[in-house]
């Protein structure tokens, strides 16, 4: 994820929350001020029917009186004395048109509220009306916005975190490659003076061996400083790759007891793609010395190849015959700190991984095999 976006993404989740909580309260209080206005009328009317001294004066009263309860809404049933229906107001309109309903309904509003018993009219039977209901969810919204609050600090200061311990790690691989330069160069004027002074055969074999394991440390020390880097997108021939990798990896297998041969698939065509050319050998590399050392200890042989996609891109594949890995720790394997091995870091797979999917935009899949072990480096074209 890139850098900030954590933090982009909790405020625009925050404000949805607070602009939503903003505008419920604000249609909360439209609807006590329209439940204010609809009293204060009721009073109105009650305090003129009082004054009023002509014919039919308190039954318009009393009308008015029963229509202001309608317009606040309270669902009302009222019952006789053997529980009939004699009255009813603010039914669901599901409810309202069916008598053996509105029977049922009644216990609906006798779980909201007690109902009010009246010598003269019957039981009074009510519900609660529409604020009071909405009422109810703000402080269960309250709590969600503040767990929500919670978790946005916890994220935040997580990702600032983790952010903060990779600028350092990049940082420091950044300066152990610039370290790294000064003994090089170095050891590569040690091994042409050596070069100079015993030109044997044996000397000249070790010498060029030397010289091998020198570019190596070279192409590692790069690879350090590409850590932390913007992605580099070049065409790169993973042929080239394949053979520059393995040939290195073949001059120190074991070539007598326990031999390891590493064979590579013939070139019918040439197979490149766009990308970063040192953090792809880096991750073939990876999976190369994980086969070598699955068959330490009793040999077998590695098949490495490069091929073109169907649909563009390009798979490279790394195979033994060893003992393989087992179901219950297939899952597991491209998890960091995870090793089969007693001496292991377990973070080659998982920095592998990451190389193929950040970097390159592709997967890299432990690969169903009859024997052994088979890892596949899928590259988009």
């Amino acid at each position: 994820m890139r850098r900030g976006a954590p933090e982009l993404l909790v405020g625009l989740v925050l404000a949805v929350l607070l602009a939503s909580y903003v505008i419920y309260t604000q249609n909360v209080v439209r609807e006590l001020r329209r439940e204010a206005l609809r009293s204060s009328r009721m009073y109105a009317r009650v305090f003129r029917a009082q004054s009023d001294t002509s014919e039919g004066a308190g039954t318009q009263a009393l009308f008015d009186l029963s229509k202001s309860i309608v317009e606040q809404g309270v669902p009302l049933i009222v019952t006789d004395s053997a529980g009939r229906p004699t009255a009813q107001a603010n039914l669901p309109p599901e409810v309202a048109s069916d008598e053996r309903a509105v029977r049922a309904y009644v216990q609906e509003l006798d779980r909201q509220n007690a109902p009010v018993v009246d010598s003269l009219v019957g039981r009074i039977h009510y519900g609660n009306t529409p604020l009071v209901k909405w009422l109810r969810i703000i402080p269960g919204l309250q709590a969600a916005t503040a767990f929500v609050l919670l978790l946005a600090a916890v994220s935040i200061v997580r990702s600032r975190g983790d952010a903060e311990r990779e600028r350092v790690l990049a940082g420091m691989a950044r300066e152990s490659a610039h370290q790294l330069g000064t003994p090089l160069s170095s050891l590569a004027g040690w091994i042409e003076l050596i070069e100079e002074k015993t030109p044997d055969t044996a000397t000249e074999a070790a010498v060029a061996h030397m010289r091998a394991d020198l570019e190596r440390l070279d192409r590692v020390a790069h690879r350090f400083e590409r850590i932390g880097r913007e992605r580099r997108r070049e065409q790169v021939d993973l042929h080239a790759l394949v053979d520059r990798t393995t040939a290195y990896f073949r001059a120190r297998v074991p070539t007598l007891a326990h031999q390891v041969a590493i064979d590579v698939a013939a070139h019918a065509e040439p197979v490149s793609v766009a990308g970063d050319a040192v953090l792809l050998e880096w991750a073939l590399e990876v999976l190369v010395k994980n086969a070598v050392d699955a068959l330490a200890g009793r040999g077998g042989r590695i098949a490495v190849s490069a091929r073109r996609r169907s649909g563009g891109g390009a798979i490279l594949t790394v195979a033994d015959d060893g003992p393989g890995i087992p179901r219950d720790l297939r899952t597991r394997v491209f998890d960091a700190g995870f090793s089969t091995k007693q001496s292991g870091w377990g973070i080659g797979l998982a920095l592998a991984r990451r190389i193929v999917e950040e970097n390159h935009g592709g997967s890299l899949r432990l690969a169903a095999s009859d024997r052994g072990a088979a890892f596949e480096i899928i590259l988009p074209g």
